[in-house]
């Protein structure tokens, strides 16, 4: 059975990548990511989603990149805002994909697993550059150059299902994968149960994804 890292952040987008990855009959290994986000009830969504979805295994890494600043989900000075706005927003994380897929990437080799999944949208995002799929293309490229696996003609495939697709195309696709979205966090301000404030980005979005697939929305807000 070949081996998936599969990145789990324990959002929307993340449970139906995970669950993707396993009707397409990967060995999956979830990788979630402690860099310091103000909004820690993702992790134990995570957590849940992983053992839900019978990830193989399920490992948090401690990465101190929030320690950095200069994002408003890893600096209580910076307030989230209910709209983005013009540019790339405040909730941007700076290089947080590139790190979190570097370290999939050693995770990989380790592994020697064939895939690693990545959550990226370039449809219903908030202008991240990160989430590009000309940012996917780059990293494959690097990770055939860097890699003992890439130098032996073996490289690990970097895979971006949701790269295209609306929220409402990934919330039906998860529905008929049997997903529970509500044991979903999505919320920039999620309490520590997991409740959203219902105004932010990635709850606009979430909430245009379920009007727009015509499906109940099952979010606590």
């Amino acid at each position: 059975m070949p081996r998936a890292v599969v990145l789990l952040s324990g959002g929307l987008d993340s449970a139906t990548l995970l669950a993707i990855a396993r009707e397409e009959l990967f060995e999956c290994y979830a990788l979630s990511f402690d860099y310091g986000q103000l909004h820690r009830a993702e992790l134990k969504a995570a957590s849940v989603i992983a053992e839900v979805l019978r990830a193989k295994e399920h490992r948090v890494m401690e990465i101190p990149i929030g320690v950095l600043g200069g994002s408003a989900l890893t600096d209580v000075s910076m307030p989230v805002p209910d709209e983005g706005g013009e540019g790339i927003p405040v909730t941007y994380v700076p290089a947080r994909n590139t790190v979190f897929l570097s370290l999939a990437l050693a995770w990989a080799e380790v592994l020697q697993a064939e895939a690693i999944f990545i959550g990226v949208n370039a449809i219903d995002y908030s202008g991240y550059p990160d989430c590009r799929p000309e940012f996917i293309t780059a990293f494959q490229a690097l990770a055939r150059l860097a890699t003992k696996q890439g130098v032996e003609n073996n490289s690990v495939t970097i895979k971006a299902p949701l790269v295209d697709l609306t929220k409402a195309e990934i919330i039906t696709r998860g529905v008929e994968l049997g997903i529970d979205y509500s044991l979903t966090v999505s919320c920039y301000r999620a309490d520590e149960t997991g409740r959203a404030c219902g105004r932010c980005d990635a709850c606009r979005f979430r909430q245009e994804g379920f009007e727009q697939a015509r499906l109940s929305d099952p979010t606590r807000y």
